[in-house]
Formats: structure tokens, C-alpha cells, sequence
């Protein structure tokens, strides 16, 4: 049983109607990740769907060699939708997700999804909603590395941060490069050409974003 009545979880997820969050509070499981846990991990299969109650979940991609990409973040009324592909389809994670802060999460258990996906029409379109928004995000992932040079890259990838994190970010260099598939030197080059013309201005190891 979760920690959260039917009608807060109608709150925090719009799309639920009363007997579907009825069915989530009954069946599902509250979980607490502390910052930098991890909630999957490649080659991961899945026991439970994930529904974000509070906080901030960065998914990445890993390259073979460790490299990392930054994907999005999951925050709160969202859901992962790997998570729930990847069990429809018995098959495991392609993806890293750590939490960025202090995050509940609603597992629901595997044994639950034809359930739901039968009897609670609510269900059904939360899923479609979930995917649809994920695979928006993806494309806007795909289009900045196919069709922008690296200095677009990285003040995509700032503002980004900066409408999720706040305008003063706590990142390193070498973090922004891990997330945009770049060098920490290319980086620091192009974050000095952003704070000459005015976008940014830095102290160490924080970036404030003027956009």
C-alpha cells in the first residue's frame, strides 16, 4: 500500500480517476531514493513500473566505453515509460537513472500491468500520455546531435537545466561534457565565449544562466 490516499494521487497525476488511484494506493509500493541512488541500471529487468511522487530523476544513456548522454529528467506526475516498455516487453534497461535529489517513487508491481491496462481505461491513456512525452523528448535529444553544431548543443543543454534546476547551476565542466557527449576542454571553451557575450556568468564549480 502506498503512503498517499486516492485523491493525492489524482493530484500529483491528473490523468488518474478515482478507481484507478484507488487501485495504485492498494496495490502499489512507496519508496524513498536518496540523492545519487540508483533506480536502474543497463542490462536491469524490471519488477515494477515507476511512478514519480517528488523529486528529480536524470536519465542518461552509457556508452560501451562509460561515456554518458543526457536524456531527461523525470520529476514529479511523471512516469518512467522505459520502465514500463521494458517489462511489456520482457526485456532489460538501456538506460542509467539516478536520483538528483530526495525522490518517492510508486513501484507497481509486474503482476498488476494486465490489470491494469484491461480494466481502467485511465490507466491506458496515462501510458499513451507518458510515452507520447518521453518520445518528444527523445526527438528533441536526436535533433540537437543531428542537426546542431556544439555551442547550440550547449545552450540547449543549459537552458534545459536551467527551466528543471534554477538559473544558478551546480555543475563542473567535466559534468556538462559527460551530458552533451564532449570534452571538459571544448566546454570550458565555449562556456568562456557565452560569459564574453553575456549568457552566463561563473564562480566555480556554478554556472548562472541568463539565457
Amino acid at each position: 500500500m502506498t503512503n498517499l490516499p486516492a485523491k493525492e494521487l489524482i493530484r500529483i497525476f491528473p490523468l488518474f480517476d478515482i478507481a484507478l488511484a484507488d487501485f495504485i494506493h492498494e496495490k502499489g509500493e512507496s519508496k524513498i531514493f536518496e540523492p545519487g541512488e540508483v533506480l536502474m541500471r543497463p542490462g536491469q529487468y524490471f519488477k515494477y513500473a515507476m511512478l514519480i511522487v517528488d523529486g528529480k530523476v536524470k536519465l542518461y544513456r552509457e556508452g560501451e566505453e562509460g561515456e554518458e548522454f543526457f536524456m531527461y529528467y523525470l520529476e514529479r506526475g511523471n512516469a518512467c515509460a522505459l520502465s514500463m516498455l521494458c517489462m511489456a516487453r520482457s526485456e532489460s534497461s538501456t538506460v542509467m537513472a539516478l536520483a538528483q535529489e530526495k525522490t518517492e517513487v510508486i513501484m507497481i508491481p509486474i503482476q498488476y500491468m494486465d490489470t491494469l491496462m484491461r480494466e481502467y481505461a485511465a490507466w491506458y491513456h496515462f501510458v499513451i500520455e507518458t510515452y507520447r512525452a518521453r518520445f518528444e523528448e527523445l526527438l528533441t535529444v536526436v535533433d540537437q546531435i543531428a542537426f546542431k553544431n556544439m555551442d547550440e548543443r550547449l545552450e540547449w543543454y543549459l537552458d534545459k537545466q536551467a527551466k528543471t534546476l534554477g538559473k544558478d547551476l551546480q555543475l563542473t565542466h567535466q559534468q556538462i561534457a559527460n551530458d552533451i557527449n564532449s570534452s571538459r576542454e571544448v566546454v570550458s571553451r565555449l562556456l568562456k565565449k557565452l560569459e564574453n557575450s553575456g549568457r552566463v556568468t561563473m564562480e566555480r564549480n556554478i554556472i548562472h544562466w541568463k539565457g
